[in-house]
């Protein structure tokens, strides 16, 4: 009974030698597996430099010279001898209102001036008459005195008259519109036989010369500064003294058509107004643009494109942005390669960069790509790009 006993307590040591043993080697490899590789991914190290960025701003096109054209004189509109879209030169007839009441009251002008051309030479006459009486004392002075009065009477009458007839020429001459300047028609509203005159509330067409175009669009204010103070700096530089007269010099712009192609010349901004608005807190400014394959046209709209260069900034890949909801992030390593998330701010961008506002400092690694594998404490082998 003791022998049985005995076995059986060996068989129970062996067991539990076996059962120790196997825990021993499951906690061990437990421990392997816990224990993660580092992941090798590629980073960029934050360094500063320059960026250009470039800045889009909604603009529209006009002609240099965009001129309403309305009738001068009430009629109606007997004459249409151009067609909307058509290219006019400078005193080409345009519209032609009907005449006929006003070569009616040229011509009773005129018979009022011959009327009164006519009773001036009478008084002359009379004058001429009464002189010798009055040397040779037949008549008294008054007589010659009254008649010399009736002259001038007579004359200004007669000026009187030849104004008349001039206003009149001029209304019968409005009757017929010319164009003010070269350039192209726009939309006609009224037809032959409208009535027409200069109070209507739409001109009779636009007229638009657009060999130079100007395109206004407006900036905010911090844009504003920047090219003010960028102005100023480089004024300093050059040793020019300060001028309020002094224009703000742009760099060359590029307008971007509404079909999504650039236009194939440059402009210059050349003019800017003089305040802000106090609701937009936006200052309108104009380009110039040379249009002498009459591609732009008035009303047409484009994107101006200017370039901006910062000097000193931190930049990164854009491939280094992870999005969340409203925030922007980054995983950056520490010193002993591991992973930390970091919350940035971005100013804008620079070709395929982004240029970091805060949450970066320079020197910082930043993880380009792998975001999948990566957790913050994670360990990363770097593979530094530049």
């Amino acid at each position: 009974m003791k022998k049985k006993t005995l076995s059986i307590f060996k068989v129970s040591l062996l067991i539990c030698s076996a059962l120790a043993t196997q825990v021993s080697c499951s906690s061990s490899s437990s421990k392997e597996n816990n224990t993660e590789k580092p992941i090798a991914l590629p980073v960029y190290t934050v360094v500063k430099s320059n960026a250009t960025t470039i800045k889009d701003y909604l603009g529209t096109i006009e002609g240099k010279v965009n001129v309403e054209v309305r009738p001068q004189v009430e009629g109606l509109l007997q004459e249409i001898y151009v067609d909307e879209g058509s290219f006019v030169q400078k005193g080409q007839k345009l519209f032609k209102v009907d005449p006929s009441t006003y070569q009616e009251n040229l011509n009773n002008m005129v018979a009022t001036e011959q009327v009164a051309r006519a009773k001036l030479k009478n008084a002359q006459l009379e004058v001429d008459r009464l002189k010798p009486l009055v040397q040779n004392d037949v008549i008294s002075d008054v007589k010659l005195a009254s008649a010399k009065s009736d002259y001038q009477v007579a004359k200004a009458t007669l000026d009187q008259a030849i104004a008349a007839v001039r206003s009149a020429q001029i209304s019968k001459d409005f009757t017929v519109i010319t164009a003010p300047v070269s350039g192209y028609i726009g939309r006609i509203p009224k037809r032959i036989g409208n009535l027409v005159s200069k109070g209507d509330k739409e001109p009779l067409t636009y007229l638009s010369d657009i060999q130079e175009v100007y395109v206004y669009f407006s900036m905010n204010e911090s844009d504003f500064l920047y090219f003010s103070k960028a102005q100023a700096k480089k004024d300093s530089i050059e040793g020019k003294k300060y001028d309020q007269n002094q224009k703000l010099v742009f760099p060359e712009v590029t307008l971007v058509l509404a079909d999504g192609e650039e236009y194939a010349k440059k402009g210059v901004v050349d003019a800017v107004n003089g305040q802000i608005n106090r609701t937009t807190g936006a200052i309108s400014l104009r380009a110039t643009f040379q249009n002498n394959d009459n591609i732009l046209r008035s009303g047409s709209s484009g994107t101006l494109k200017i370039a901006e260069v910062k000097k000193d900034v931190l930049q990164i890949p854009q491939i280094a942005i992870n999005e969340l909801q409203d925030k922007t992030f980054v995983y950056i390593l520490d010193q002993n390669n591991k992973v930390q998330r970091r919350n940035i701010q971005i100013s804008g961008k620079s070709k395929g960069n982004y240029i970091v506002n805060s949450g970066l400092k320079e020197n910082d690694r930043v993880i380009t790509s792998g975001f999948d594998k990566l957790t913050d404490g994670s360990v990363v082998t770097p593979i530094l790009q530049k």
